[in-house]
């Protein structure tokens, strides 16, 4: 456990002193902004079902881009070889840089909350409890997102490869349920299941179902756990 949060400070740390974090955090900032501000002057939806509809766009370039760098970064200046003559546990390596790049996702949602403190400024009748639970699946999609972008990242030295291949796996799942129009009717319902947006959808209605927190939990805990098992692999090699 000390060798995981002295991972994370220090991934954090690292974070914050370069001038990336902050990158991301206003580009995330501006998009959602932009978006929200469309439906909020244009549109007259005065509600903030627009935002979760909105964020996990965002998310899929925002996501891959903060973790492209989780463990490839590492691969690509050598630092990996060191990191593995260290006293310090494969999963503890992978879950300290894992919650480094949760806690900026989750810096990035808490800009979003302006947007929130702006609808009860103009006096907007808000369903508080929808609220927290917008956020709670927007979280959960990011914590996600970031579980498969730290295994994607575990794959090569190239975080421009990283962040492709991270790109392309949260838009499967994004995706999903779109296609169900192409699916015979015998799968529609387990591909259903598999697609994020079915999950957060429920969530952004006020409604927490205990097969959404099995869904976001389990497929958090199959990316890291593949990402462990590589890292354990390569090094035996």
């Amino acid at each position: 456990m000390n060798n995981m949060m002295a991972i994370y400070r220090k991934e954090v740390g690292a974070y914050f002193k370069s001038p990336m974090a902050y990158i991301f955090l206003v580009f995330f900032a501006l998009f959602n902004g932009y978006f929200f501000s469309n439906t909020f002057f244009l549109f007259s939806q005065s509600d903030m079902r627009a935002l979760f509809n909105i964020t996990p766009m965002i998310y899929l370039i925002f996501v891959p881009a903060v973790t492209m760098g989780v463990l490839a970064r590492e691969k690509s200046a050598g630092t990996h070889e060191l990191m593995a003559t260290l006293p310090i546990k494969n999963f503890e390596l992978v879950i300290g840089k894992y919650l480094s790049a949760f806690t900026l996702v989750l810096a990035g949602l808490g800009f979003t909350l302006i947007h929130f403190f702006t609808l009860l400024a103009v006096g907007t009748n808000i369903d508080y409890g929808g609220v927290i639970c917008g956020y709670l699946g927007l979280a959960l999609v990011g914590a996600f997102y970031a579980a498969i972008g730290t295994f994607t990242s575990s794959l090569t030295d190239n975080q421009v490869v990283a962040f492709i291949l991270a790109a392309v796996f949260v838009l499967g799942f994004y995706l999903l349920d779109k296609l169900l129009i192409f699916v015979p009717a015998a799968f529609a319902g387990p591909i259903q299941f598999m697609a994020v947006d079915y999950h957060l959808s429920n969530m952004s209605r006020g409604v927490v179902d205990s097969r959404n927190l099995v869904y976001f939990g389990s497929l958090i805990w199959l990316f890291l756990a593949l990402t462990v098992r590589g890292i354990d692999m390569r090094k035996w090699r």
